[in-house]
């Protein structure tokens, strides 16, 4: 395979609405009951759930913010940057990809309640992911905050936050 829509039409990845490509690739067919999780979830979860996710050139994918840890492995491409601030207000990011002498991973976590985006590393490449969620991803789960809730919560990161929001 070679480029990024060699691997968006053989995977049937569809938008994804904080911006890239995706498709759910697992979902348990094992359910967690509300009762038995935190009280940030609002209903039952599948214990786990896995996507395929691509950014292509100078698409990002938007800060949002999920309810669960997400693991991410790297696949293919030219890497993958993710950015995140923590809920104290703390930036990180780490770079995916296959280059460990440059300081790659081949795989990371962002914790729950980061809010977090991510680039292609290398400007007219691409980058594919795969992403695993436990308790499994709802969008119930998901938010996309706005540019100004963003720069009011966290204004030492605006340059940050103007990059990576819509």
């Amino acid at each position: 395979m070679t480029g990024a829509q060699a691997w968006i039409d053989r995977l049937e990845l569809r938008p994804h609405p904080e911006g890239g490509w995706f498709r759910e690739t697992y979902r348990s067919d094992e359910v967690v009951g509300r009762a038995a999780l935190p009280p940030r979830f609002s209903g039952d979860r599948a214990f786990s759930t896995a996507i395929y996710f691509l950014l292509d050139g100078e698409e990002f994918s938007a800060l949002h913010r999920i309810e669960q840890d997400e693991v991410f492995h790297f696949y293919d491409g030219g890497g993958l940057t993710l950015h995140w601030i923590d809920p104290v207000g703390t930036y990180a990011a780490i770079k995916l990809g296959r280059n460990l002498a440059a300081g790659e991973l081949p795989q990371a976590v962002v914790k729950a309640g980061c809010v977090f985006g991510a680039s292609v590393t290398h400007p007219g490449s691409f980058a594919l992911v795969g992403c695993t969620v436990a308790p499994g991803f709802d969008f119930a789960d998901f938010a996309l905050p706005g540019r100004d809730e963003l720069c009011r919560q966290f204004p030492q990161h605006r340059q940050l936050i103007e990059r990576l929001t819509r």
